[in-house]
């Protein structure tokens, strides 16, 4: 069995579409149900959801062999994993935004608000900015409107809410998306499986 965790959400749903079409398909998934873990012995193989950022904990530990989570989430917490694949799904970027009319003058420390503190302070150590780190796990773009912090680090799609909050980008940090993710020793023990669903997701990248 090859244990595959997806994160949960619109993302997952287009993952596991390109599983199915891979011919890893699992019926019971599309169900309305609250089951966590779904398998077609089949196939071999198992799937269950879980929270995106929990994904490389699953698969660092080896409670899952596969996995699929953000280039973001890779770059934050920096797994001890394989980056097998990107995907080229969920695509947006990492970046840097605050009020339209704020101006870096490098005069005094930067408030930085995210909840990225790790690809913020990389980032700005390699500016030799310094900076003042405020970690939110909330809605990051209030911090600038209320002057908790002067800029903030966050995931940008389209870019809709910094807008409708007056908000701007000022600098881009790094393009995220989806990444095919494996456990190192399960490499080891099952890389024919792994290497063969890999090669089919290949195949699916557009």
């Amino acid at each position: 069995m090859i244990n595959v965790a997806l994160p949960k959400g619109r993302l997952g749903e287009k993952v596991y579409k390109m599983f199915q079409d891979c011919g890893y398909e699992c019926p019971s998934i599309l169900e309305n149900n609250r089951k966590l873990i779904f398998e077609n012995e089949e196939k071999g193989v198992r799937y269950f959801w879980v929270k995106p950022s929990d994904v490389s904990i699953y698969v660092e530990r080896g409670a899952a062999d596969i996995g699929v989570c953000g280039k973001d989430i890779l770059l934050e917490y920096m797994p001890d994993v394989y980056e097998l694949l990107d995907l080229n799904i969920g695509k947006c970027r990492m970046a840097v935004a605050a009020k339209k009319d704020f101006y870096d003058d490098n005069t005094k420390t930067l408030r930085v608000a995210t909840k990225f503190a790790n690809i913020a302070k990389k980032y700005y150590s390699g500016k030799c900015r310094d900076i003042d780190i405020i970690k939110l796990n909330g809605s990051i773009e209030l911090a600038p409107i209320l002057d908790l912090s002067d800029v903030i680090v966050d995931i940008v799609e389209t870019g809709t809410t910094l807008k409708e909050n007056d908000l701007e980008v000022k600098e881009e940090i790094v393009p995220i998306s989806a990444r095919l993710i494996v456990n190192k020793a399960s490499f080891k023990f099952k890389t024919e499986q792994i290497e063969k669903i890999t090669a089919f997701l290949k195949e699916q990248v557009k």
